[in-house]
């Protein structure tokens, strides 16, 4: 099971993509919304702004948090790893149920191409 260190290390990694990221991509990084990344099974939740292509001010909150972010993603440790591993396909892991995502439908398809 992944730590709530190698959770942030990957959240600071899938930062760094998107400051890296080009065409369509850098187009999808525009936004700027709250965002919140559920780590079901260590009961934690990072809590940020996707804005500035990256994602800024991560803090890490016990349980869920009071305020809801524009942006929420629910998944587990593992899960989280090994997508911004490239090991685990966002798409599959979504369709699966293995990560959800409560976004408008506007934020959806903008987020598609980088997860």
């Amino acid at each position: 099971m992944a730590t709530v260190e190698e959770c942030r290390t990957a959240l600071d990694r899938f930062s760094a993509n998107l400051a890296r990221a080009q065409g369509d991509m850098k187009a999808a990084t525009a936004l700027d919304r709250s965002l919140s990344c559920r780590i079901s099974d260590l009961d934690v939740t990072f809590v940020g702004r996707l804005a500035g292509g990256g994602i800024r001010d991560v803090v890490t909150v016990d349980g869920v948090p009071a305020e809801k972010a524009q942006i929420r993603l629910t998944t587990t440790g593992d899960d989280l790893v090994a997508m911004v591993a490239g090991e685990l396909s966002f798409a599959k892991a979504w369709a699966a149920g293995r990560v959800k995502v409560q976004a408008s439908l506007r934020d959806v398809l903008r987020l598609r191409s980088l997860l």
